[in-house]
């Protein structure tokens, strides 16, 4: 389908998402990782003979004849028979049935390391470069550009990817195939490529302003989910590659307006949480860009092009204040972490949320799920002592202080258990990691100190009124109270003495 057809109405929209989802998967999963692999009785001559399969009339004379020469296959061990009869099958016309069953037969193969090291020894690679360079069917170009992908996933046949002269080239050629499932496949190949050691040879390829304009264009204007969430992984990919990668592409991204872009991918995707009917489908997608959101603020010449967008901290507080985190949590917390990176920016922005009580109660609800991420409790903490801090003792009415107590009543628990696994975890920890922790301590501390003089105040109001007057006005459980600040003092003794 091409991503012409998806860029207009909201109602066409749905219709293409509808599409995607429905379509029977084509191909198989690419491997977890380069260590992958998968055990088989495959026999190597039938592996061979698939790559021959492949041959397109117009591949180079003297590569097909080394394909077709009967040293490699000797190396398998078969028989001269099965020799004359894999030689029939030499050069058939480019795209169509049978050329399609025998690639994806091969882009399965491509999951084993060993059958991907055989197929690129036989010279599956310039059978392939032979064949982008021919053909106009995009599913030929899909299989082929998956087929490489897998071969990507391990390190011996990643190298040799970026070693064939022309194939990177051909590869980023591909970017401008107005097919939704090839530019898919295009864009998990290059996420592969450039996180790795050849990655150098690969931005070389894709700095041109040219190139990198189709891959902005991509990104803004597709509204296949699947597809949004490869090339916006792609880009979490270069800002999290090796620095002189960063440099090549990174700049003119940005340049092209990339931070922009993201900001309002993820207005989207949020606006679809808030609907009545969620897609799961589309979670993924909400987390990868949350990541690459995250990934760019912390990279000088970035940040401030995050810190500046208020539509971002908007759509980041409305995440946090949804009712029901339990299905989009990973992202949750990831939007927690961005948050702050960006008030440690931009101090101001604490100005935008300081008495959004419901954003307040959001952080509360997402301590249980970031109880294995201690970066993430660390950075929900200093956004609370943030605010925290900015609430003005004298200029707070009997009703603030209340809505404030009412947060911190119901959510007691979470943050009694919070701590208890925090000091939980400090007693685990070496000397070393203990002091390169003082400051999240000191964060911690700070915020506890405020939630315990808030607590103290509303409880001395209590003593200083008529105790049946102020129940009967504000509804609040002493017991949960009593508990917290009990907890709160504990904790800030403990680190004292400590």
């Amino acid at each position: 389908m091409s991503i012409k057809h998806e860029l207009v109405t909201q109602q066409e929209e749905e219709e293409d998402d509808e599409l995607q989802i429905e379509q029977p998967a084509q191909n198989p999963p690419a491997p977890a990782d380069e260590l992958f692999d998968i055990s088989t009785t495959v026999d190597p001559s039938y592996v061979i003979s698939l790559i021959r399969k492949l041959l397109p009339p117009t591949m180079n004379p003297t590569s097909a004849s080394l394909l077709s020469q009967t040293n490699g296959i000797n190396k398998c061990e078969t028989t001269d028979d099965n020799n004359d009869d894999e030689e029939k099958h030499v050069g058939p016309l480019v795209g169509d049935d049978a050329w399609e069953e025998h690639g994806c037969v091969l882009w399965d193969l491509a999951t084993s390391r060993t059958h991907a090291e055989l197929m690129v020894q036989n010279l599956v690679l310039d059978v392939i470069l032979a064949t982008l360079m021919v053909t106009q069917s995009p599913r030929v170009k899909e299989i082929s550009l998956g087929i490489i992908g897998n071969l990507a996933c391990h390190e011996v046949s990643r190298k040799e990817i970026a070693s064939v002269k022309g194939l990177v080239e051909v590869v980023v050629d591909q970017l401008f195939v107005d097919d939704t499932p090839c530019l898919c496949e295009e864009f998990r190949l290059l996420t592969l490529c450039l996180r790795k050691n050849e990655g150098i040879i690969w931005a070389q390829a894709l700095q041109t302003e040219n190139i990198l304009s189709r891959i902005v264009w991509v990104v803004e204007n597709t509204l296949n989910p699947q597809l949004i969430e490869k090339s916006v992984g792609f880009l979490l990919t270069v800002s999290q590659s090796q620095e002189e990668v960063r440099d090549m592409l990174l700049p003119q991204l940005v340049k092209l307006g990339i931070p922009v872009i993201l900001v309002n991918l993820l207005a989207f995707e949020i606006s679809k949480l808030e609907g009545d009917e969620r897609m799961p489908e589309r979670y993924p997608v909400l987390d990868t860009i949350l990541q690459a959101i995250e990934s760019l603020t912390v990279i000088d010449g970035c940040s401030q092009e995050f810190c500046s967008n208020k539509k971002l901290l908007f759509q980041l507080g409305t995440l946090i204040k949804l009712n029901d985190k339990v299905e989009v949590a990973t992202s949750c917390v990831t939007a927690a972490v961005l948050i702050a990176n960006l008030l440690s920016d931009s101090d101001s922005l604490i100005l935008e949320i300081n008495q959004d009580l419901l954003f307040l109660q959001g952080l509360l609800d997402i301590f249980p799920f970031a109880s294995d991420d201690l970066a993430a409790r660390n950075a929900l903490w200093d956004i609370i002592s943030r605010l925290l801090a900015h609430i003005q003792d004298n200029e707070m009415s009997r009703s603030d202080l209340h809505q404030y107590i009412s947060i911190f009543a119901s959510k007691s628990d979470l943050i009694e258990e919070e701590l208890l696994d925090h000091q939980l975890a400090d007693s685990n920890k070496d000397q070393d990691t203990a002091t390169a922790s003082g400051r999240n301590l000191n964060i911690r501390t700070a915020a506890l100190k405020r939630i315990d003089f808030i607590v103290s105040q509303w409880l001395a109001l209590k003593d200083q009124n008529s105790p049946t007057k102020l129940t009967q006005e504000f509804v609040v459980n002493d017991r949960d109270l009593n508990r917290l600040k009990d907890c709160c003092r504990k904790y800030i003794n403990n680190i004292g003495s400590s």
